[in-house]
């Protein structure tokens, strides 16, 4: 089937028809850097990751531009507080931005805009605006009239008078309309500044997103992306300004990602249950909280928990052990030795079509997932049961490959991987690896002398704290429970 997408403007699935056949233009709003990023940032980056990987495997070829706000209210303030110049305070988190996306296995936009560089482009834009009646300058701001756009609120289906009514001017602020918004602010004491036509300022938030998408996608591009929380009133306003600044469609589909709670609350910073993206690795692997972030769909919320990310580790050491398998099944015999296993064989050759059924489906890497799966179930019972078509396990193993490079996923080693994992487990546990394998080599003697009660300890012993011994014709491993 073709292409469908969740499009927020119409507030239905739509067959997704691009502007030049063969060719995708995507542009989403990035992050404010004035602080390390959260794990809201986190879903938000992985899903348009996601579908960026997903459209180039499809056979698009993308142009995908993600910006950084990198001067606003809160890099200033941060930066007067530290006593530095705003640009050192946007530099910083630029990088801890750049750092965590790499860790999370982001491939690079095409382009990655800041603010700082097109406040020309911006400043043609305003001019624009009040050339066209849309906008008008009081004493040093430049405001959009939200009044003289017909299709204001046309995204997020609000009603200005509604709004209006529990809407207020804030003191010295200059608006005809209190739903009117900035696209210039006039320069105050001890804030970075640009000249304009209207005296020495500096750009309002909406107004980069639209002057940098127009100069790197176009007035008209597809894909216009970001959080649910931008849908009103960042991608409001960007839809307002840019379509009557150019008079045409701005973006085609507006794709914009649930939500992340935490124990099944919002996560906010008053409620102290706020978790940035670096804190949050420092107990887990980065590819557990892609797994973990991929295995819900993307327009629905998501609940961030410690049992909810030890699940996810859990399911994806499950998808490691079984290509940990594959390989040392496959090592152990030579290509097509053993009985042909007709459930694995027809998982291993449909898993590329149910995968691409599952994302053309808006995207569903929930339903693409449980495809895995199925097929590592499979895969699982035919190692088990011993007389195996190693071919066709090699099969399954591309057949998962082809998935997880798509996903960013089951791209590590995967004994390198589980030891990874085994030693994060290990490091939070009362009881150091290196103790747990001289236990293990005391059990191993005293089996041998056939001293089984002090074998029995040994295991209890372990087992009480967390620590589950696995006998094998090749020895004994371990793993944390």
């Amino acid at each position: 089937m073709a292409l469908r997408v969740y499009n927020t403007l119409s507030g239905t699935k739509e067959d997704f028809v691009t502007l030049e056949p063969g060719r995708v233009k995507m542009y989403v709003c990035g992050v404010t850097v004035y602080d390390h990023c959260h794990i809201g940032h986190a879903r938000a980056n992985v899903v348009f990751d996601m579908i960026y990987r997903y459209l180039r495997h499809a056979g698009y070829e993308v142009t995908y531009v993600r910006n950084y706000t990198d001067v606003d209210d809160k890099i200033i303030n941060r930066a007067n507080k530290e006593g530095v110049p705003f640009n050192v305070i946007s530099e910083r988190f630029i990088a801890e931005f750049d750092r965590d996306m790499a860790a999370l296995g982001l491939d690079l936009p095409t382009y990655q805009p800041k603010a700082t560089e097109h406040i020309a482009e911006m400043i043609q834009v305003i001019e624009r605006l009040v050339a066209k009646g849309f906008a008008y300058a009081a004493d040093g701001d430049v405001y959009f009239s939200v009044e003289a756009f017909d299709q204001y609120l046309k995204l997020s289906k609000r009603n200005l008078e509604e709004m209006q009514a529990g809407a207020r001017i804030e003191v010295g602020e200059k608006k005809r309309h209190p739903m009117d918004f900035a696209l210039w602010k006039g320069s105050k004491p001890g804030e970075p500044y640009w000249d304009s036509p209207w005296g020495q300022g500096r750009p309002g938030w909406h107004i980069e997103c639209s002057a940098m998408s127009m100069k790197y996608l176009g007035e008209t591009f597809d894909i216009h992306g970001g959080g649910k929380d931008l849908v009103f009133p960042h991608h409001e306003n960007e839809i307002a300004q840019s379509e009557a600044a150019n008079g045409k469609p701005f973006a085609r589909y507006w794709i914009h990602n649930g939500f992340v709670n935490i124990n099944a609350e919002k996560m906010s910073k008053s409620l102290g249950n706020f978790f940035t993206i670096k804190e949050v690795l420092e107990s887990y692997d980065s590819e557990v909280l892609r797994f973990f972030l991929l295995s819900a769909h993307y327009r629905s919320p998501i609940d961030f928990s410690d049992q909810n990310l030890k699940e996810a580790a859990a399911g994806l050491e499950r998808i490691y052990n079984a290509l940990a398998g594959i390989d040392e099944a496959v090592a152990a015999g030579g290509s097509g030795a053993g009985r042909l296993d007709e459930e694995l064989a027809e998982k291993a050759a449909g898993l590329p079509a149910r995968f691409r059924e599952a994302m053309d489906d808006d995207f569903n890497t929930a339903q693409a997932l449980g495809y895995v799966f199925d097929l590592v179930r499979a895969v699982n019972r035919v190692l088990a049961e011993g007389e195996i078509d190693r071919a066709v396990l090699a099969s399954a193993r591309e057949a998962i490959d082809r998935v997880g490079a798509v996903l960013g996923l089951f791209t590590s080693e995967p004994g390198a991987f589980v030891e990874r994992l085994k030693s994060r487990k290990a490091a939070a546990l009362p009881i150091e690896a290196a103790e747990i394998e001289r236990l293990i080599e005391e059990r191993n003697a005293a089996r041998k002398a056939r001293d089984f009660r002090r074998a029995d300890e040994i295991r209890d012993t372990l087992a009480a704290q967390g620590i589950l011994l696995l006998d094998s014709a090749q020895g004994t491993t371990w793993k944390v429970k």
